[in-house]
């Protein structure tokens, strides 16, 4: 059930494989009331995306973590990894999450041979210490996964060693980047860089490089909804960060997915620096139909890692801006959404549904009340 790029993928005899890691998973994160209909939901439909089997996470039976470590010891180990990984998703759903399900689940990834930092994450979490939470993602997550990370700004410029931005998460006013990102109002219409601009413009977004403008690293997050068709809502950026998260072959790249969470669904992470908390006490994962689509993006990212083995925010958007989207697309192997995810009402970039209230009411505006 393993591939090169570590994590299920389901043949004719995996089932028997699908429902041993699937109890495991079960096991770990089950609060002492029974697994929640949240994380029967979420855990259920990444399995289905994944492997293209349907596991019912209610009422398996249990596995230890020793038993369940001998059933995958000729597993690779990046398969063991993005199990822990998933365990770790499953806990992040939970609120409060309870601190002997932070304490099983490293039971669980010690036993299957994986030190990961967001293992401790969530145990932070749990403990109430999310001031340490964000130290521990930022030193063992976002801080070491982008340090030393490429200015997008210069990646085209022709020199022998690209220039490394010195803050990859702070805004700067730049007007190079600036021009850049209004001179793709010039494109063709169907290319990535006009249907980018599109998106800032309907919306009243501010350009990278100008003042209130996004970080331009971060702002290569905005091709991505272009290229996969996500909203800019808060479940627009689960998605979008789901694949993303998956999307890149290093397993820090997690912490993308897992910081999201935190900020936007359980409301554990206050300020980010580069995203503000928005969590208003609703809840998005367990909302209807959101498990669907958040598993259908982590299957559409692992799909790229296996295409391309490239963090999607190393990619140089900016040399591919003046191609059409279709052909960026498959450049990089970004698969259509899947029908789990289309029947759940996944919204496109463009679609009312996919943009907040705010956004909503900007459109609308630009469009003479019309929106």
């Amino acid at each position: 059930m393993s591939d090169s790029s570590g994590g299920p993928s389901a043949h004719a005899d995996d089932d028997e494989e699908v429902v041993l890691v699937a109890r495991g998973i079960a096991t770990a994160v089950a609060p002492e009331d029974g697994i929640t209909d949240a994380q029967i939901g979420l855990l259920g439909s990444v399995t289905a995306a994944l492997t293209g089997i349907d596991v019912d996470y209610a009422g398996l039976e249990p596995i230890g973590p020793d038993e369940l470590a001998r059933a995958l010891a000729a597993r690779p180990d990046a398969y063991r990894h993005r199990i822990v990984h998933h365990m770790v998703l499953g806990e992040l759903v939970l609120r409060p999450l309870p601190t002997a399900v932070s304490f099983r689940v490293a039971q669980y990834a010690e036993a299957l041979g994986v030190r990961d930092d967001f293992v401790r994450v969530a145990r932070r979490f749990a403990q109430g210490a999310y001031g340490l939470a964000w130290m521990d993602l930022q030193r063992n997550g976002f801080a070491d996964h982008v340090r030393g990370a490429v200015d997008p700004s210069a990646l085209d410029t022709g020199r022998s060693t690209p220039h490394v931005a010195p803050d990859p998460f702070e805004a700067h006013v730049d007007p190079e980047v600036a021009d850049r990102w209004h001179g793709f109002e010039e494109l063709d219409e169907a290319t990535l860089g006009r249907r980018v601009w599109e998106m800032y413009d309907a919306r009243g977004f501010e350009m990278p490089g100008t003042p209130g403008g996004a970080p331009a690293y971060l702002a290569q997050h905005d091709f991505v909804h272009v290229l996969a068709d996500y909203g800019t809502n808060l479940p627009g950026e689960l998605e979008v960060f789901a694949l993303i998260a998956r999307a890149d072959p290093d397993p820090k790249g997690f912490a993308w997915l897992a910081t999201l969470f935190g900020l936007f669904e359980t409301g554990f992470i206050a300020d980010t620096g580069f995203f503000v908390r928005d969590h208003d006490g609703g809840r998005h994962a367990d909302a209807p139909g959101m498990g669907a689509r958040i598993a259908d993006a982590i299957r559409r990212g692992k799909s790229v890692c296996e295409s391309n083995q490239r963090d999607l925010f190393e990619v140089d958007f900016y040399r591919v801006a003046p191609l059409p989207v279709s052909e960026v697309r498959e450049m990089l192997g970004i698969p259509p959404k899947g029908d789990r995810a289309l029947c759940a009402g996944s919204p496109g970039t463009f679609d009312l549904d996919g943009m907040s209230a705010h956004q909503r009411e900007v459109v609308a505006q630009r469009r003479g009340g019309h929106g």
